[in-house]
């Protein structure tokens, strides 16, 4: 029926546990109870910018040059020495850079995709100095760009030209938490990874994981309406966030700060920033709502053959298991065999051999006994009607993190090839994995794909549950020849069947462009409308999630 070891259970008070040592087993059919964990142990911190081998070209070669079309607006000031002492003279010396190692930093973004040529790095402390300094930019008419973390993938982080970075770094203060309603209230700089764990101190999570967790700043998030590993379970950022505090670029002070699940008072004017890239104002202060964290959680990874199979597991999974269900991710055999290649994370894979499709699953609930039955017999009845061929469910904590490090290493084994050419879409799942299929026969009908070829190889991997697929495309290096065999095509395909061109990326510098392939003319005309109004000298992240024309 299956490759799947056969392993010795015994009876226990009532349950079924796996006789024998704590290695990692294969999932047998007589399975009742895998083991469980309270926690989900954190990964290594996303890389703040990608080794030798994934410099994107010319690490020389400005976004500026890369992009002709863009012009720098002649109603920009540019910074003079005069500004330059305003800025010092309302910051802490900590709070003003012109180091040029610093603005190199500050400039590119971690893929060395994007470059641009900022002269300042601004890092405000406080709310009020946040205001100060965008009033005087806005009144000045000096352009400037929010950065978080400087995770993101589409360039919405880094300047165009000269604009002035503005780091919420030195914003990083926990202001408080309410462990009655698990509403917490933070300062925008604050990392998501220190967040989870200060919840976790209280029996509490954050809605949203990622894998740039160690990097990432909540505001961020936030401004790019993150989604991540637990949209499937939490939602999105539009439903978790309670209340935002938002420095306008007229240096106003939004204070929105609820902490009520329920207002229904006015228009709710936090989703305007919610997704909205620091283009209409710069995120300082996030009230969240966080769930408690589960006491009995399962980790199972499957290997199967087609994605029928994979698309019926996770039918079965929203039958079976949907109130425990936290994670249902997907990832094809170039996932894998790139994780492997490159990455310590590919020593992990405890199957027997490689399978063309795996599917990482996660439950999580209050009763261990409920959730265990559950995933056992959802597991039993995958093997029985042989949608799955091989399969392990985590036996301790070190197993635990090792699958999910498979699934969360993909994305940096795809950088240490060179460059990659990355998609974030929305696509129905019955024809989820076909954009993959169809993307590499016609890189391969254009010669290109192959070893010691332009292309390495094409990679799919992503959120079954949400639809978002994660398509990347390893390259020596970026080129105009392949991304015009790459684009516009991969957008016509996704608006054939109704798709969204940016699932939980964002748009940035490099989708806005494309922005019409997901939203009408008249939809496009009433957000610039929205930010004319609030951002009327377009000081704010020019240049980008709006298309210029």
């Amino acid at each position: 029926m299956s490759s799947i070891a056969s392993a010795t259970a015994i009876r226990l008070q009532g349950q079924f546990r796996l006789a024998g040592t704590r290695a990692l087993r294969r999932i047998p059919s007589a399975l009742r109870t895998p083991a469980v964990f309270s926690t989900r142990a954190a990964f290594s911190t996303f890389p703040k910018a990608a080794n030798a081998a994934a410099l994107a070209g010319d690490k020389k070669s400005f976004t500026s040059e890369k992009y002709p079309y863009l012009k720098r607006s002649q109603s920009f000031k540019k910074l003079s020495d005069e500004d330059i002492s305003y800025f010092k003279s309302i910051l802490s010396p900590s709070g003003v850079s012109q180091d040029e190692e610093d603005l190199e930093a500050f400039n590119n973004d971690w893929m060395q995709k994007y470059r641009g040529q900022s002269k300042i790095v601004l890092k405000p402390s406080s709310t009020e100095q946040m205001s100060k300094v965008l009033k005087y930019c806005n009144d000045n008419k000096l352009a400037v760009v929010p950065q978080g973390g400087n995770t993101g993938l589409v360039g919405g982080g880094v300047p165009v030209f000269d604009e002035i970075i503005i780091s919420t770094a030195n914003m990083s203060t926990i202001r408080s938490f309410d462990s009655m309603s698990g509403a917490l209230v933070c300062d925008a700089g604050c990392i998501l990874e220190v967040l989870d764990n200060y919840l976790a101190e209280n029996g509490y999570i954050m809605p949203l994981d990622l894998g740039a967790k160690g990097s990432c700043h909540i505001g961020g998030n936030v401004a790019t309406n993150a989604g991540g590993l637990r949209l499937l379970r939490y939602g999105s950022l539009h439903g978790t966030v309670l209340g935002l505090e938002v420095v306008l670029p007229d240096g106003t002070i939004l204070d929105n700060l609820s902490t009520l699940r329920k207002d229904n008072t006015g228009y709710d004017l936090k989703q305007l920033f919610i997704g909205s890239e620091g283009t209409l104002g710069i995120i300082t202060g996030v009230s969240i709502m966080a769930p408690k964290r589960s006491k009995a959680v399962n980790v199972a990874l499957l290997g199967l053959s087609t994605f029928e199979q994979v698309q019926a597991a996770y039918k079965r999974s929203k039958d079976e298991l949907s109130e425990i269900l936290s994670a249902f991710e997907f990832f094809d055999q170039a996932s894998i065999e790139l994780v492997k290649k490159h990455l310590a994370a590919g020593n992990n894979d405890p199957l027997e051999a490689i399978h063309p499709f795996y599917v990482l699953i996660e439950t999580s609930g209050s009763n261990k006994d409920h959730d265990d039955e559950k995933l056992s017999n959802y597991l039993e009845g995958l093997l029985t009607d042989e949608i799955v061929q091989d399969g392990v469910v985590a036996q301790d904590t070190t197993q635990f993190k090792n699958l999910w490090a498979i699934r969360e290493g993909i994305t940096e084994a795809c950088a240490k090839t060179g460059s990659v050419y990355k998609y974030d879409l929305s696509i129905p799942v019955p024809v989820f994995y076909q954009m993959v299929e169809d993307m590499r026969a016609r890189l391969d009908q254009q010669g290109v794909l192959g070893q010691g070829k332009a292309v390495e190889c094409v990679v799919g991997f992503g959120h079954i549950g949400d639809g978002n697929l994660h398509l990347n495309i390893p390259a020596k290096g970026y080129s105009e020849a392949i991304t015009d065999i790459i684009e516009p095509y991969v957008y016509e395909w996704t608006a054939k069947y109704n798709g969204s061109i940016s699932s939980e990326h964002g748009l940035g510098l490099f989708k806005s462009p494309h922005l019409h392939y997901s939203k009408s003319p008249s939809m496009i005309q009433l957000m610039k409308r929205v930010k004319t109004m609030m951002d009327p000298n377009g000081i704010m992240n020019p240049y980008k999630y709006l298309p210029e024309n």
